[in-house]
């Protein structure tokens, strides 16, 4: 039997401030060119938070909305606030910058991130509140400290600054005096997504009624890095998230592999639940500060807000077949190899054709795909197009080419298979995964009664190799638990014994009498 998708979460986190003091953008201009006119025009553009809360893409993130609703609405979206958005929606919630602050010192077990007290005594209420946030978590926050102190180790100890609303409110300080895996931004950007992981694996047991010492293990797939100077990436993100989230009968592992790493972590943890390993599997992540206002420039430049002000998150739960939730079919998983090659129409062939063929089937046999689904209001005034309708125009391609569709019919399959893209431009994070929430509801409603997953990854990043990375899966309807195979009663047992019992010593008296004969 195969492995169901029992539950999902989705969260975002509005961080403006991290935005102009942590993002990789804006810290490396910074650096080279620390005058620059779009340094000067940035905070002009920043958004609030009822700005990115009403923001229609993050509504569709979190499930307010669904991406049929917003397919319905005109872009650009960014002008048009949706009316009756709200913190809270289906899958999760838009948390704001200030209760992440305490959140993030929460996560914090070293002793590393500090808080004013004037900012603790006025944000802890409205955390207090917050209905995910129990008494346990809550006692993890530490008291503040003094503004002299704050300002001493971020002018003079290398201290990672933390702003809110413009105001120094914070710092995170250096694990190590000369490890630079261990630098005070190293460890803001490790407690920032950890912080975010943790806020997405709340909301994933909360949408699943699941018992937090239910889960058996969980699967970090984020694209930051744990470790120090003699192991750079040795982790492990899922264990320390899910110690604060209270998982306690829970080991786990981190899992990497770019913006490709979600769907296999998901196919990884499909495979462990369905080989009885165990039986409760979570796949995570948290957000990437590195991403903030990565397109940030060319946002200014067309004197447009910067949309890239959020952290994001997602979980996942992964279960044995309970007959009812949809089913990861292991037996329709698609692999970029070693030797596909790096071509899109490799690629895509590979991660869409390839498995559909070997198991009989068509592209049109799928009902809906979801790849690389990135918001286009973002990626479009930066020169890289619509991401997601590029991907479907290629799987498009590919139906025409294997004759299933006529060339004319392109435009309706784009329609009727594909949906716009509402993720950030998070890395991973758009990979495929924010459609699982709304596919897993649209299977059980029988709105559809398929999905193909894709994730796609960027190996060469690394600069190991020049290769590029993929795997895809699919999600389709429960086809009901197999019936257990009917059993024998004790009687029957009994009965079965004494028939071989005098077989075989009816054997032995016919061996003996052939031995007197002779």
């Amino acid at each position: 039997m195969n492995s169901v998708l029992a539950a999902t979460s989705y969260v975002l986190v509005h961080v403006p401030d991290m935005v102009l003091h942590n993002g990789s953008t804006q810290t490396t201009e910074r650096t080279v060119n620390p005058g620059s006119a779009y340094l000067e025009a940035l905070p002009k553009h920043i958004r609030s938070y009822d700005q990115a809360l009403t923001y229609a893409p993050n509504q569709a993130y979190i499930g307010r909305i669904t991406p049929q609703q917003l397919a319905q609405r005109e872009q650009p979206w960014y002008p048009q606030p949706l009316d009756g958005a709200e913190r809270y929606a289906r899958y999760g919630e838009i948390m704001p910058q200030d209760e992440f602050l305490l959140l993030l010192q929460i996560c914090d077990v070293f002793d590393l991130a500090f808080l004013s007290q004037d900012f603790v005594d006025r944000t802890k209420p409205a955390l207090a509140k917050h209905p995910l946030m129990s008494q346990e978590i809550l006692d993890r926050l530490k008291e503040g400290v003094d503004d002299e102190q704050i300002a001493h180790f971020v002018n003079n100890e290398h201290a990672e600054g933390l702003y809110h609303q413009g105001e120094l409110v914070g710092y995170i300080k250096r694990a190590h005096d000369v490890d630079v895996n261990l630098t005070a931004h190293v460890v803001h950007e490790n407690l920032v997504s950890k912080a975010s992981s943790v806020l997405s694996m709340l909301h994933l047991i909360h949408n699943s009624g699941l018992k937090p010492d239910e889960v058996d293990y969980v699967i970090d797939c984020s694209e930051e890095a744990c470790g120090d100077m003699n192991q750079r990436g040795g982790g492990n993100f899922a264990k320390a998230a899910a110690e604060i989230a209270g998982l306690k009968n829970a080991t786990g592992s981190d899992l990497r592999a770019f913006c490709a790493a979600p769907a296999h972590a998901l196919v990884t943890a499909a495979s462990l639940v369905k080989a009885g390993t165990y039986r409760k599997v979570v796949v995570t992540s948290g957000g990437s500060t590195a991403k903030l206002g990565m397109n940030g420039k060319d946002h200014v430049k067309k004197d447009m807000p910067v949309l890239e002000d959020v952290l994001g998150g997602f979980a996942a739960l992964i279960c044995e077949d309970d007959g009812i939730n949809p089913e990861i079919d292991l037996g329709l998983v698609g692999r970029h190899m070693v030797g596909t090659g790096s071509s899109p129409q490799a690629v895509i062939t590979s991660l869409v054709l390839s498995p559909l063929e070997k198991a009989g089937m068509k592209i049109v046999d799928i009902d809906k795909f979801a790849a690389e689904m990135q918001n286009p209001d973002v990626t479009k005034p930066a020169g890289a197009g619509d991401v997601p309708l590029a991907n479907f125009k290629m799987i498009a391609a590919l139906a025409v080419k294997s004759g299933e569709i006529e060339r004319g019919q392109l435009n309706d399959f784009i329609e009727q298979h594909g949906m716009p893209g509402w993720a950030p431009t998070q890395g991973h994070i758009p990979s495929g995964a924010p459609y699982l929430g709304f596919a897993r509801q649209d299977i059980l409603d029988g709105t559809i009664k398929n999905a193909m997953i894709i994730g796609k990854g960027s190996l060469f990043l690394g600069r190991m190799t020049n290769l590029f990375d993929g795997i895809s899966f699919v999600l389709h309807a429960n086809r009901g638990k197999a019936e257990p195979q009917q059993g024998i009663s004790k009687q029957e047992v009994r009965t079965l014994i004494a028939e071989a019992l005098r077989s075989f010593a009816g054997s032995l008296a016919d061996q003996a009498g052939g031995n007197d004969a002779k």
